[in-house]
């Protein structure tokens, strides 16, 4: 796999233009690494980044009774989906389709970042992101992650720190 490209967001087209201009807005300059091979998966940007496959932040969009909503999840573990519906007072709880992702963030699958979204949505974190004293997560697009520490991150996106993480049995 080919050395990534480190850039500055606020200077460079490596993050997508949405999430360049949500970093400019809250007056973050992060780091910014593409990659040559996309990094769609958490396991995927872990291995070209070097890090705990746990140190990635998975931005993942749910339907609640119909409202799309932000779960901030790390990359080794599931969210119970259960009990997200249960923090949120929801009759009913699924994964959202692709469609529903992009008309809600303004990003596609496996691009996701936790926050400069389109539209606002609710957010849930899950504490096991707290384990960590970086996170690294999507800049909008398949080939390109930033780290940062984990309360920015929950912060910069909103986000109430709960227990949502599928526990093993």
């Amino acid at each position: 796999m080919s050395a990534p490209e480190t850039t500055s967001a606020v200077s460079s087209s490596a993050a997508h233009p949405r999430f360049a201009e949500a970093l400019r807005e809250l007056g973050l300059d992060v780091e910014i690494r593409r990659f040559p091979d996309a990094t769609r998966t958490a396991a995927e940007a872990a291995a070209a980044i070097g890090c705990e496959l746990s140190a990635i932040v998975k931005s993942l969009i749910f339907e609640a009774d119909g409202t799309p909503v932000l779960v901030l999840m790390d990359g080794a573990s599931r969210v119970d989906v259960e009990l997200v519906r249960r923090e949120l007072g929801a009759a009913k709880v699924r994964r959202a389709g692709a469609d529903l992702v992009r008309e809600a963030t303004g990003y596609a699958i496996g691009g996701v970042p936790p926050f400069g979204h389109r539209t606002r949505t609710r957010v849930l974190a899950d504490r096991g992101l707290l384990d960590h004293a970086v996170v690294w997560a999507a800049a909008g697009t398949p080939h390109t992650v930033f780290p940062l520490d984990p309360e920015a991150v929950i912060r910069h996106a909103g986000g109430t720190v709960v227990d949502v993480r599928e526990q093993s049995k």
